[in-house]
């Protein structure tokens, strides 16, 4: 079996790369840069949006799985750039080369496209997807964390100082271990009754998900600290966007795109959406997938 991957470079993609590698299975890899040989791994140079790249890709292989996104970007072009555009290119050299199984990697955001411009990339490409005529699969991860990642890395620095300030009392969300979401990828790679044409939202099995105060506390516990929870109303996270964005420009962390997410009560995964037990179930229970984040961000003085 060969597949195809966009977004390999990433945090989620390095962590399907490394599955794959141990499940034997070849994979064709999207790379805007030269990267190192890896035993397994074709790279193919290129972007989502050099088409003639996209068409080598995804040429032989059995499946395409579209992990490649913009999270962050300093103006809505970006985000349909990256999410919508890029997004129909790689369908379209799906369909050119007769490759019909395809994953989609989406958010929960797509839920509530009206809350942030990235929410309604996502819920567009989405829509493209499935109006695709392929055989696909989308996948909405919540909050996605383990070794590599950046986004909760800041967490895990602050947790450091004592004071870790987390969005609005009310907020809930799910979880899932990078690792626990590569598995749900190449477990989907078939298709088949139950699985294609199916949203799925896979969490790490906490019914009801993690307050903003839990996860803090969790993440503290990770790293050894007891740090004191400051809840921050919408209001003061805008305003410590502004300053993100004064301070560190287009590589701001906190914009004002994410307040809008970020202060939303229910990021949840959906009842009845996880994946079929019989499939995938989570394997990595959460406080020790955070604590082995937090050891593996010491290891590589990433903290």
């Amino acid at each position: 079996m060969t597949l195809a991957v966009t977004g390999a470079t990433g945090f989620v993609g390095q962590a399907l790369l490394d599955r794959a590698a141990q499940a034997g299975i070849d994979v064709r890899a999207l790379a805007r840069r030269a990267q190192n040989p890896r035993a397994g791994v074709e790279w193919v140079a290129g972007d989502l949006s050099t088409a003639g790249q996209l068409r080598e890709l995804v040429r032989g292989a059995e499946a395409v799985i579209h992990v490649a996104g913009v999270v962050n970007s300093p103006d809505p072009a970006g985000f349909e750039a990256g999410n919508v555009t890029g997004t129909l290119n790689v369908i379209e050299a799906a369909l050119a080369e007769g490759v019909q199984r395809f994953v989609h990697i989406s958010s929960l955001s797509a839920r509530e496209p009206g809350l942030s411009v990235y929410g309604a990339s996502k819920a567009r490409a989405e829509k493209l997807v499935q109006a695709s005529g392929l055989d696909w699969t989308i996948v909405r991860p919540p909050g996605i964390y383990g070794p590599r990642d950046t986004e909760y890395l800041e967490m895990f620095k602050l947790s450091r100082w004592g004071v870790l300030p987390v969005p609005p009392r009310e907020g809930r969300s799910s979880l899932i271990h990078v690792d626990d979401l590569a598995r749900l990828l190449l477990a989907l790679v078939p298709g088949g009754e139950g699985v294609s044409h199916q949203i799925f939202e896979p969490d790490d099995g906490k019914t009801g998900g993690w307050t903003h105060y839990e996860l803090a506390r969790a993440i503290g516990w990770a790293m050894g600290r007891r740090p004191k929870v400051l809840h921050l109303s919408r209001g003061a996270l805008e305003r410590v966007a502004r300053a993100d964005r004064l301070v560190r420009r287009d590589r701001a962390k906190l914009t004002l795109d994410r307040v809008g997410y970020m202060s939303h009560p229910d990021w949840v995964v959906s009842n009845g959406a996880r994946p079929p037990a019989d499939l995938w179930i989570p394997q990595v229970p959460t406080r020790d997938g955070l604590k082995a984040t937090a050891r593996w961000y010491r290891d590589n003085r990433w903290i």
